[in-house]
Parts: structure tokens; sequence; C-alpha cells
């Protein structure tokens, strides 16, 4: 029961985003090693929020 409510929260989290800093660090790790520094968490979010609202975000 335990492991399927650990599930349930992990799969509510990345379905609303809140995991994504964590997954990122995860990505830098594999990815770059210690080539590269990962951003802050303050960083990442900000940059995250710019590319989402920069330029033209309408369908029409």
């Amino acid at each position: 029961m335990a492991e399927k409510l650990r599930r349930l929260w992990q799969f509510v989290r990345r379905l609303s985003g809140d995991d994504a800093y964590e997954r990122y660090l995860k990505h830098c790790a594999s990815h770059h090693g210690d080539n590269a520094l990962p951003l802050s968490k303050k960083a990442y979010f900000k940059q995250r929020m710019e590319s989402k609202w920069s330029g033209i975000n309408r369908c029409c």
C-alpha cells in the first residue's frame, strides 16, 4: 500500500511539474557529469519562465 501511495505521489508531482528541478539535476549529473555546474533552483525556474513566456504565445 505504501509503495502505491509513493508512486501516486511521484506521478502527481511529475504531472504538476513540481519535480522539474530534481529531474533537471539528475539530467545534469547523468549527461554532463562534473563538467558543468547546474543552475540554482531560483535561476532554473527563472530561465523556464522566461523561455515559456517570451515570444508569441497564441494559437492564431
